[in-house]
């Protein structure tokens, strides 16, 4: 069984999110050692990372700050230089082995528009702004499928987290990769989800020669 299409998750699979946790701490007005470390506790207890805002500011809705500050002209944004040093080559690669190379992640509409003009070598680029659905849901993931164009089987989902990419992933029959990086990949743990990846690597700098060795391996089996 070949992999045909390889999509990626954004945050810390893509994009190192260090400075967004820091505006973050800006904004909250504490010092970024500290929300650094209640982030990662509120992770490693299995809480929604946005609990860790009430902690510091009852009340603090981080949708709504981030359009007063997209208002007043300061809106959060990342660029070329928060993108990790593997990405680039790693999707280039896979383009030339001929798989489709999609990006699909929990984003804002802006994030989407800013992912555009990074002009990626891929093939699909959708969020859950665009596509009307979150991870872990079904439907984001149904429609991750219809992207693809291909069966489930055929295709390789690529994460950081095993919760919200790696077991709704493996539940409608995708393969999944989890890459180790950013408080999620480094924290979370789940035996059965973890039995069931394809790859489990550190970053992205050999996964495109891994998806080679098992086509070739899927191919010769048939």
């Amino acid at each position: 069984m070949v992999i045909k299409a390889a999509f990626f998750d954004v945050g810390e699979v893509l994009v190192n999110e260090t400075r967004e946790y820091g505006t973050w701490a800006d904004w909250l007005g504490v010092s970024r050692h500290e929300f650094s470390a209640v982030f990662g506790s509120v992770i490693a207890m299995g809480h929604d990372y946005r609990e860790v805002f009430q902690i510091f500011r009852p009340g603090f809705d981080l949708t709504a700050e981030r359009q007063r500050r997209a208002e007043a002209g300061k809106p959060e944004t990342f660029d070329e230089q928060d993108l990790y040093p593997d990405v680039r080559a790693c999707l280039s690669e896979l383009q030339q082995q001929r798989i489709l190379v999609g990006v699909s992640g929990n984003q804002t509409a802006r994030a989407e528009a800013i992912l555009r003009d990074l002009k990626l070598p891929l093939d699909v680029l959708g969020t859950s702004s665009s596509w009307g659905a979150d991870k872990p849901s079904d439907k984001f993931f149904h429609r991750l499928l219809e992207e693809a164009d291909a069966p489930p089987e055929n295709v390789l989902y690529v994460g950081d987290r095993l919760d919200w990419d790696v077991r709704p992933a493996q539940a409608l029959g995708l393969k999944t990769a989890l890459v180790r990086r950013g408080p999620w990949g480094r924290i979370l743990a789940d035996t059965d989800a973890e039995q069931g990846l394809l790859f489990d690597i550190p970053d992205l700098r050999g996964l495109a020669n891994l998806v080679k060795q098992y086509n070739v391996i899927g191919e010769a089996s048939r």
